[in-house]
């Protein structure tokens, strides 16, 4: 999906410095680029030009949208499911673990305001790495933990960013990295959860241990609650 400019040797020969340095600057920029024509089914959904995807699973997506909606750069966060293998899931087949798919996160954002990278270390600073097929108080492969890069660029990212925690995690990280695919909206009541339900979401966040987990998981690194 990665995408790079091309120039013949002997354009390139007679280029001047300057548009030596603009052509590098542009063959970044397409390295990088969101191309929505090669996205699964979903992922484009809801992104306009010049805007940036990233899908990430850390268990209930309820938990999940928060703490991206707090950064500035971050356009918007849909709940949904993915890595699965049934088209069209419902959340009673997917929480009845029958679909393969996982809880996740689709976040839109703009990559001029805030990096893939900072997305990524918000992600692990909000999941347990080590736990199998479940996450906190939820348990099943539906609450697994994953990163789904939709190109190049984000899946030697995310893999850059599993391998620096190999070191503070020796019984294994969990989590998985997968190419994205289709990706599916979860149902309207689920979106925004945390803000339509905000007594019902902290019970069931504080009775599910979440931020207790994760204060023991990353100490002065857990997310602010």
């Amino acid at each position: 999906m990665t995408r790079y400019t091309r120039f013949p040797s002997s354009a390139l020969k007679r280029l001047t410095p300057l548009a030596s340095l603009l052509g590098g600057l542009l063959i970044a920029g397409h390295a990088n680029a969101f191309d929505p024509e090669q996205a699964p089914r979903g992922v484009a959904e809801g992104v306009t030009q010049g805007q940036e995807v990233a899908i990430f699973a850390g268990g209930c997506f309820w938990c999940m949208e928060g703490p991206f909606d707090k950064l500035d750069g971050v356009i918007s966060t849909t709940s949904g499911y993915t890595a699965g293998e049934t088209d069209n899931p419902t959340y009673k087949q997917v929480s009845a673990g029958r679909t393969g798919h996982t809880e996740a996160v689709k976040v839109v954002y703009d990559p001029e305001k805030v990096s893939y990278e900072t997305l990524l270390e918000v992600f692990w600073h909000n999941i347990d790495p080590v736990a199998v097929d479940r996450q906190f108080c939820d348990a099943g492969t539906q609450y697994r933990s994953g990163i789904y890069p939709v190109d190049e660029a984000q899946q030697d990212a995310a893999q850059a960013s599993l391998d620096d925690l190999k070191d503070r995690f020796p019984e294994g990280i969990a989590t998985e990295i997968e190419a994205a695919g289709p990706w599916y909206a979860a149902e309207q009541y689920h979106q925004d959860f945390y803000q339509k339900n905000p007594v019902r979401y902290r019970f069931y966040r504080a009775g599910c241990g979440r931020d207790d987990r994760l204060e023991e998981i990353w100490g002065d690194d857990a997310p602010a609650h």
